[in-house]
């Protein structure tokens, strides 16, 4: 059995939709299908519900077989440099969560898949996450099945967005990916669209991705298993 590769992008706007469209095109050369991290709102007043043109981008790509996560609600930090949802309450969870998901109904782009912003998310945020109606959450080392329990043991590997992007970072995301995909492991590669503007950032994704599929890798994403009997 092929081992999964998964592919995301997070930090999706108005100002990355570009890099976005170009790396998400370079995974369908590929047969990569990506999953897209989506926060209804970002740092600097920006408002997805604002947006048609990222909205009708991400409208397309789901329908050609990407997926949407939320990706939180506003990204804003609850506490001195911690990201939300990474030491929220059940209680302010849930109100952040359906707040979230309103506006993703509201424009289209509704999801039952969660992942919180540095994939840190409280005890309180995974507890509230079921009632809000979510069945998965990807957390930075697994990815728990909120249905059933189940866990798949597997820890990001990322730039930006919580993870360093400086070349030596990039050459050990390489040499550490060419070395779980080589062993046959669960491959999760994440990139901050703010960060694909980089040359250097971009080839380390695409040479990763490669490196996986060379290895016979199956490309893969982030949705609740319950979709993919059904899909079979």
């Amino acid at each position: 059995m092929s081992s999964p590769l998964y592919v995301s992008v997070s930090a999706l706007s108005d100002a990355t939709r570009g890099h976005a469209e170009r790396f998400t095109a370079q995974m369908d050369e590929r047969g990569v299908p990506v999953s897209l991290l989506v926060a209804p709102r970002l740092k600097g007043k920006y408002k997805l519900v604002d947006d048609p043109s990222t909205q009708a981008f991400l409208r397309e790509r789901r329908a050609g077989g990407d997926v949407i996560v939320l990706n939180g609600y506003d990204q804003a930090a609850t506490k001195r440099r911690r990201a939300e949802f990474s030491t929220l309450g059940a209680h302010e969870a849930k109100l952040r969560l359906a707040a979230a998901d309103r506006v993703l109904e509201t424009v289209g782009l509704r999801t039952r898949v969660f992942a919180a912003p540095r994939w840190n998310a409280s005890t309180g945020a995974v507890l509230a996450l079921p009632d809000a109606g979510f069945r998965l959450n990807l957390g930075y080392t697994a990815i728990t099945d909120l249905v059933t329990g189940e866990e798949e043991r597997a820890r990001v590997l990322g730039i930006g967005d919580g993870f360093l992007s400086e070349p030596w970072w990039c050459r050990a995301l390489l040499a550490q990916a060419n070395r779980i995909a080589r062993r046959g492991g669960v491959l999760r590669l994440a990139v901050d669209a703010r960060r694909l503007d980089s040359s250097t950032v971009s080839r380390t994704m695409l040479d990763a991705v490669d490196l996986a599929l060379h290895h016979g890798a199956a490309p893969v994403v982030y949705e609740h298993r319950t979709r993919m009997l059904a899909a079979a």
